[in-house]
Order: C-alpha cells, then structure tokens, then sequence
C-alpha cells in the first residue's frame, strides 16, 4: 500500500474532505455550486461556463496554479448543470443580457450543444472548434478526466489514487468482466467517473499534479484568456 501502510478509514476520510474542502458534495452538489458561482455574479466582469462541479474544479485549481488570481480578476467560474443549460445562461449574462465576457470549456461529446447554444444566445456563430475557440470556447478531448489523466500520465494517476487509499476499489473494477481487458485508460476514466464524489475529489487531485508545460490544450488556451 502507499507509503507501505495500510490506509484506515478515517484516515480516507480524511484526505477525501480535505480535497473537497472549499467545495459542495452530495446529492445536491450541482445545483449547490450553481447557487454559489451566481452569488459572485454581481461585480464580475468574466464568467468561464462549465458543464459541472469537476470542472468548476480543475479550471479554478490550474487558474491559481498558472498565476491567476481569478477574485482579483473579477472571474467567476460557473457550472451550468450540463451542455443544455448553455443557452439560458448565455442569453442570460451574454450580449443580450448583462454583456459579460464568456468563455467556457465543455467536453466533445457537448460540442455541438454548445454551437447551438452560442448561437441562440447571440454570442456568435461557430461551425468549427477553431471558430468555437475564437469565441473562447474550448473543446476537451472525450472529456476533462480524459484531458488530465493524459497531463498527468497513467502511472502517476495510479499512484495518486493509491495516495489516498482507493487502490482496492480500482483494483475491484479492474477484476470485472466488462473492464479488465480494457486499456488503463478507459479504466482510470470509468473509474472516476463512478462516483460523484470521487470524480470531484480526483478533478482536484489531478489538476494539482499537472506538471509543468502539461497544461491541457483546452485548458492552456483557456486560461491564457484568463490572463
């Protein structure tokens, strides 16, 4: 096991609230963060539009991490509850509501909600990513678990994983029919993926141990904006 002794409970109890700290969980988890990120609404003069609370995550972790101070900045990070709440959001704090300066970040699989979505709220017109990202929206490949597990190496991942005592449980799903002739990654994804509370837990570990000049594209052109 880590460090060569076994993890107890409390003890991944422990380093899970730790990474949540700052942070909602729970069932009402997404709509709790919502509530929060429009509370800092008022002043700011840029909101980053994101699908969910992982994401809310990694963009706020990488953003401190690449010097921005994103209170100072008066940036608010939002997560909307999904691709399909793009739109009312847009239109609401877009150019035909309060004109703040939107980016966002979503997943592949969202991307042509987003184009949609952009369009109906009067952001503008994108028929492409590269269009998409003139607009200041960026696309992750598969999605943002995708995107860090490649910054951070499967070794590593794995070891981060068992830092905090969850080598059982991925070692389990590993052992499963469906999974145990799939490559790491799709395992490491699965894995965080399996849990609400875990994939929140692993967007904050995971974007702690990007390394240096392993920013995701998405996310390194998303925060250049920022900056």
């Amino acid at each position: 096991m880590y460090g060569g002794t076994k993890m107890d409970l409390a003890q991944r109890r422990e380093r899970a609230r730790k990474l949540l700290d700052g942070y909602v969980d729970g069932p009402s988890a997404s709509t709790e963060a919502t509530a929060r990120a429009l509370e800092r609404v008022p002043g700011a003069s840029t909101l980053v539009l994101v699908e969910g609370v992982s994401d809310q995550i990694a963009v706020e972790v990488l953003a401190a991490r690449s010097g921005v101070d994103l209170t100072a900045d008066r940036v608010v990070v939002l997560p909307i509850g999904g691709a399909h709440a793009l739109s009312r959001f847009a239109r609401r704090f877009g150019p035909l509501g309060d004109n703040l300066r939107l980016l966002g970040l979503c997943d592949a699989g969202e991307e042509a909600v987003f184009v949609r979505g952009l369009a109906e709220a009067g952001v503008g017109a994108a028929h492409n990513r590269a269009e998409l990202a003139e607009l200041g929206f960026f696309v992750c490949d598969e999605d943002l678990e995708d995107e860090l597990i490649q910054a951070v190496y499967e070794e590593r991942v794995v070891e981060l994983i068992e830092s905090q005592g969850d080598l059982r449980p991925l070692r389990s799903l590993q052992s499963q029919p469906a999974w145990r002739d799939q490559e790491l990654h799709a395992q490491l994804r699965r894995f965080f993926g399996s849990g609400a509370s875990r994939k929140l837990r692993y967007a904050r570990l995971l974007a702690e141990n990007v390394e240096p000049g392993r920013l995701p594209h998405p996310l390194q052109e998303l925060i250049a904006r920022l900056c």
